[in-house]
C-alpha cells in the first residue's frame, strides 16, 4: 500500500479552508444566538409596554375621578370650609380697555 504524501501546499490550503469554515460557522451560530436573545427581549420589552400601557389607563381614570366637579365642590365645602360667593361678592367687569 503506498500513501501519498501532501505538499506543504496542500496542507496550508486545507487548514485554511478548515478555519474558515470554523470562523463561518461561529459567526453563523453566534448570529442565531442573537437573534433568538433579541426576539426574547422584544417579547419582554412588549409586555412591559403592555403593562405601563394598562397603569396609564389607570391613572388616567383615577384623574379623571378626581378632577370631577362633584368631588372637587365636595372638597371645597367640606374639607376647606368654602361657600359659594353672594351676589354681592361677585365682580362683572366687561369693561376690556381699563
Amino acid at each position: 500500500m503506498v500513501r501519498k504524501k501532501f505538499s506543504k501546499r496542500e496542507i496550508i490550503f486545507s487548514m485554511t479552508c478548515v478555519v474558515i469554515l470554523i470562523l463561518v460557522l461561529t459567526f453563523y451560530i453566534w448570529h442565531q444566538m442573537e437573534y433568538v436573545r433579541i426576539g426574547y427581549e422584544i417579547g419582554e420589552l412588549e409586555k412591559d409596554f403592555s403593562a405601563l400601557k394598562k397603569e396609564v389607563e389607570g391613572l388616567e381614570t383615577d384623574k379623571s375621578a378626581l378632577l370631577s366637579l362633584e368631588r372637587v365642590e365636595k372638597t371645597a365645602r367640606e374639607e376647606l370650609k368654602l361657600e359659594k360667593a353672594k351676589e354681592e361678592q361677585i365682580v362683572h367687569d366687561f369693561n376690556p380697555n381699563p
